[in-house]
């Protein structure tokens, strides 16, 4: 059961429009041809961004006519996240909070979420957005409108820090973050633990290097708090009640003290825990088209436990990830390492 994405479809292929769109992209496969070609391990060779990231064709393609062609609005809300950093989750979270009405409360975005895996309300620019030879006409769309990104910071199409909307980043532990990247790319194809951990450090992962990533985005914060959020995977296990009103105030919808009352963020903590989504009609047996790829919605959900990289990690492969994160972040005032004891609950 395949939902109908939340943006608008491609005009018919005889429209001149169409045919614009066509030459666009072609345009763009040209210069991603252009790029160096990295090997990928158990998936398809990797293109070489200019500013340095790595990901499949198909995405780089994706990424350029997004650079090129996305105009942000002040109103935009943009959820960045490595992949397998808890994306599937805190899209949920988003929509949830930016569109329930004061009329239903939360009633209507909890059926939205129980008929839609939340990729489907919560599109990929460069994997969902522009695809297909498409560039959709966004500006019918109302406010707020809710993209999703992998992109690193120095990618992004300048609209999005020129027009001051909103950026959520979800942060995860690398350890973590490596070993789901590792599983879900075994849903697919065989890849031995030693060379994606080998790929991981050296930073050839799907959209490049961890550590440049999420520092990419906390300097970002750190300049602009006001514009851009940063979250983490381990604070929102830890309290997912307390990010998701922290995320609502932010995005500018907080949560009133009547609809705390009635215990409406609470039921949208609950609605979205990865649990209830995994069990869902809709990602149980539906699907999702991403990359120009039929998805089934099962794949997005796995166990989602903090530390779970303890199961299957060596000492040394654990040791080698801390060692690189502590020589990345250090001196950028970056702290990944809390346990689950020393964050606040709200």
């Amino acid at each position: 059961m395949a939902a109908p994405a939340v943006f608008p479809r491609e005009a018919s292929a005889s429209t001149p429009e169409a045919d614009e769109a066509k030459e666009i992209y072609e345009e763009a496969r040209g210069v991603v041809s252009t790029y160096e070609t990295v090997p990928g391990g158990a998936t398809m060779d990797y293109r070489r961004h200019p500013d340095g990231w790595y990901i499949t064709p198909s995405i780089m393609v994706g990424s350029v006519v997004a650079q090129q062609r996305f105009e942000a609005r002040g109103t935009d809300v943009l959820l960045v996240t490595m992949p397998k950093c808890g994306t599937t989750w805190i899209k949920a979270l988003l929509y949830a909070a930016a569109h329930r009405s004061d009329a239903d409360a939360s009633s209507s975005v909890l059926r939205q979420l129980a008929s839609h895996n939340s990729h489907q309300l919560v599109p990929f620019l460069e994997a969902q957005v522009y695809t297909k030879d498409r560039i959709p006409d966004l500006s019918s769309l109302p406010a707020p409108r809710l993209f999703a990104t992998h992109i690193p910071a120095e990618s992004l199409p300048p609209s999005i820090a020129a027009s001051d909307c909103k950026v959520v980043y979800l942060c995860r532990d690398p350890k973590d973050c490596f070993v789901s990247l590792w599983h879900f790319m075994n849903k697919f194809t065989s890849w031995g633990i030693d060379e994606a951990h080998g790929r991981f450090c050296d930073g050839v992962s799907p959209y490049g290097p961890f550590w440049e990533h999420v520092l990419g985005y906390w300097r970002w914060h750190v300049e602009r708090p006001g514009q851009v959020l940063f979250l983490t995977y381990e604070e929102l296990s830890a309290d997912p009640l307390g990010q998701l009103r922290r995320l609502a105030e932010f995005i500018g919808r907080p949560f009133t003290p009547g609809e705390q009352d009635a215990g409406v963020d609470r039921e949208i903590a609950e609605a979205c825990a990865m649990k209830s989504m995994a069990d869902q009609e809709v990602n149980r047996s539906g699907t999702t088209e991403i990359v120009e790829r039929t998805m089934p919605n099962g794949v997005f959900f796995r166990r989602g436990v903090v530390g779970d990289w303890t199961n299957h990690l060596t000492p040394e492969m654990a040791g080698r990830i801390d060692e690189i994160t502590k020589g990345k972040f250090k001196g950028s005032g970056l702290m990944l390492h809390k346990t689950i004891s020393e964050i606040p609950k709200i």
